[in-house]
């Protein structure tokens, strides 16, 4: 019989990205554990720096739209480039957008934030995987576009921490290898 923490481990180690993800999302239920989850996170001070923002139905479609304004705003002009993003919120029948809402704490910089939000998002990602459904934790430059920032309500200060696409599997996925421990951990004496 296995132990708590080799049950533990092996869906940690199950857990993977899937781009292409289908309906249905978790219900409002569902989410609502994952989010739960997210706010188990390391958190010092107790600043609860996270927010959270759904986009599903056709709010994918106006997101898609936002982005491509934003690659607009940062000087891009390849069509092709521009249709893509566009297309991009279109993958997953749901979107979590992931918002550290910045503090000022003479205790607590904004690095530990942004880690308290990266801890939260990977409770997320292993509580969707507990519930059977797939995710993807998208990031990059423009998460930083002040025109992303605007249409989604936020403060210049605040920082997207990703997108996390979630949805139902449609594929299955090889199992990854795990690494060699001793490539990554060593003694300091």
């Amino acid at each position: 019989m296995k132990t708590q923490a080799e049950t533990l481990f092996e869906m940690i180690n199950a857990r993977q990205s899937d781009g292409m993800l289908s309906a249905p999302a978790p219900s409002s239920h569902e989410l609502q554990l994952a989010i739960q989850a997210a706010l188990t996170a390391p958190d010092h001070h107790r600043l609860q720096p996270w927010r959270f923002l759904t986009v599903s139905g056709d709010a994918r479609l106006k997101m898609g739209e936002v982005l491509r304004q934003a690659l607009i705003a940062r000087g891009e002009t390849d069509e092709t480039a521009l249709n893509k993003v566009r297309g991009q919120p279109l993958r997953a029948p749901m979107i979590l957008v992931c918002v550290v809402d910045t503090k000022e704490h003479p205790k607590v910089p904004l690095v530990e934030q942004v880690l308290s939000m990266g801890a939260a998002i990977q409770n997320i990602l292993l509580m969707l995987k507990a519930l059977g459904y797939g995710s993807m934790w998208r990031t990059g430059a423009i998460t930083e576009s002040p025109v992303l920032k605007a249409a989604f309500g936020l403060k210049e200060h605040d920082v997207i921490a990703g997108f996390v696409y979630i949805g139902s599997l449609s594929r299955d996925i090889a199992a990854r290898e795990i690494p060699d421990v001793n490539h990554f951990l060593h003694e300091w004496i």
